[in-house]
């Protein structure tokens, strides 16, 4: 087997483990976390993906992203349907291609931070947009009725959850990193320092 397939193994290996314990943390670990939003839960099934996000680069922890919004979308959030789908692959997925792509132009642990911040920022910004969006069609009710609940609720929730799991990410990043690879990761492009 040639080295370069070995690699290509070995990532499509290790992307799938990171797809099934996504599933299995989301399963497990969900809890709500906002007083009066029950239906709001946080679950760590992010950190998996932005792992495989740092691991392998943006366009690999977007498909990650696709991967895992599909999966749980039909088996263990299935409540919430094709818009739980959408509206997860389009707020982790836009975490995962910013943090990602800030992460491979600067591959340090500076940049792992200002990746994994400015993209739970963004996520957050997405899951506004979303609930103005999707929520009045999936549980009813107005914008104008989720708009009022964007500040004591839907804001807050999102950062709380997106920088839990950023800060488990960063956390369990690099024991992870060295146990897929055997040392440190490569450099993912040659700008990095």
């Amino acid at each position: 087997m040639s080295r370069q397939t070995a690699n290509r193994t070995r990532k499509l290996t290790t992307m799938a483990m990171l797809a099934a314990i996504s599933i299995v943390l989301v399963a497990l670990i969900h809890f709500p976390i906002i007083p009066g939003a029950a239906f709001l839960e946080y679950d760590p099934a992010d950190v998996s993906i932005l792992v495989g996000t740092f691991l392998f680069g943006p366009w690999a922890g977007l498909a990650l992203t696709a991967v895992v919004s599909v999966i749980q979308g039909l088996t263990v959030s299935a409540g919430s349907g094709v818009i739980g789908i959408l509206m997860h692959f389009l707020a982790t997925g836009v975490f995962s291609v910013l943090a990602g792509s800030l992460y491979q132009k600067w591959h340090t642990r500076k940049g792992a931070l200002v990746g994994l911040l400015l993209g739970s920022l963004a996520m957050t910004a997405v899951m506004c947009l979303c609930n103005l969006v999707f929520t009045p069609l999936f549980m009813g009710g107005t914008a104008k009725d989720v708009a009022a609940m964007l500040i004591p609720i839907i804001i807050p929730f999102n950062l709380v959850k997106a920088l839990g799991n950023s800060a488990i990410t960063y956390l369990v990043y690099k024991p992870i990193s060295k146990l897929v690879f055997g040392r440190e990761e490569p450099v993912l492009t040659t700008s990095a320092k």
